[in-house]
């Protein structure tokens, strides 16, 4: 039995839902809209976590689960104080049985967490021998002007795992530098060439090509410009890099940003651990929740296939 968490009005969770029931795959679908009307049931022994779940009517022995997709968002507003603990209480213990579930799960909150900091997972890229751009990251403007000074064409973005809008350091950007004194921000070096969004599903490698004039293409619309999607094929060394990088960061299914620049190699902006992949396979008709799906079903029958993912 697949188990999928999150909120039905999450786009990429209700495509990999999709797939599974026309494949005609087991699931049960915690809707965390619902939780104050599900139960979780605990039972934490000295070296394993028994217990059973109930959502949507039907009750499983947590034993059953063979695989979790989990894309955990913001709680809905509950409609009363009571609702609303029942649910923050189930959220935190499922969250916290995903860390130890010896089932596969797509992805562990622990592993997660890389992203929080982009400056730690950027490190962590770097030690898995992914080319990353000059970083600095500082609340002190005299330090921004000396990086400016010695790289030329900046770009900035914050450091926590919140999503922030990659922008150019401009000459307007640099005469309110001082407002980072109150904000620790990460500057990098402006890195010429051209986009690639790999979303690595196990061993299943999925490469789009970005083409698109805007600093972040994710925002091209917003100020008028496009973004045109088209699957690409990654060198055998880029690939292999990729696929040693999700192992490290024990990431069965992510989205690694890279940027090919005309030299041809391939340098690395960060790596998403819950990649919002509807938006690429919907124009690109790369088939990738489908992979995801298969990679669910086929690991929680064998999890020892899996074993840099799934803990036992």
């Amino acid at each position: 039995m697949i188990v999928f968490f999150g909120r039905l009005d999450d786009r990429p969770l209700a495509l990999a839902i999709e797939r599974a029931a026309a494949g005609d795959i087991p699931y049960l679908v915690v809707d965390q809209a619902r939780l104050h009307e599900d139960e979780l049931v605990l039972d934490v022994g000295a070296d394993r976590v028994d217990g059973r779940l109930r959502a949507c009517g039907t009750e499983l022995e947590l034993g059953a689960i063979a695989a979790v997709y989990a894309r955990p968002l913001m709680l809905p507003t509950a409609r009363d104080d009571l609702a609303r603990a029942r649910a923050e209480q189930f959220n935190g213990a499922f969250l916290e049985w995903l860390d130890d579930a010896p089932c596969l799960v797509v992805n562990r909150p622990v592993a997660m967490r890389s992203n929080v900091s982009k400056p730690y997972q950027l490190q962590l890229i770097a030690d898995a021998g992914m080319p990353v751009p000059p970083t600095l990251v500082t609340n002190q403007p005299d330090l921004v002007r000396a990086f400016h000074a010695r790289h030329g064409r900046l770009v900035y973005k914050s450091i926590s795992g919140i999503r922030s809008i990659v922008t150019e350091l401009d000459d307007a950007s640099l005469q309110q530098l001082d407002r980072i004194r109150s904000l620790p921000t990460q500057f990098q070096a402006y890195v010429e060439g051209v986009d690639v969004r790999v979303h690595m599903v196990g061993d299943h490698v999925f490469a789009t090509e970005i083409a698109s004039a805007a600093t972040d293409y994710r925002y091209a619309r917003r100020n008028g410009e496009v973004a045109t999607l088209s699957p690409t094929e990654l060198p055998a060394v880029v690939r292999r890099r990729c696929l040693d990088l999700a192992r490290r960061l024990e990431l069965p299914f992510c989205g690694i940003d890279l940027r090919r620049r005309p030299d041809g190699v391939h340098v690395c902006f960060e790596v998403n651990p819950m990649p919002a992949f509807a938006y690429f396979e919907g124009e690109t008709g790369q088939p990738i929740a489908a992979a995801l799906v298969e990679l669910l079903a086929t690991a929680g029958a064998t999890v020892d296939a899996w074993s840099p993912f799934a803990r036992t």
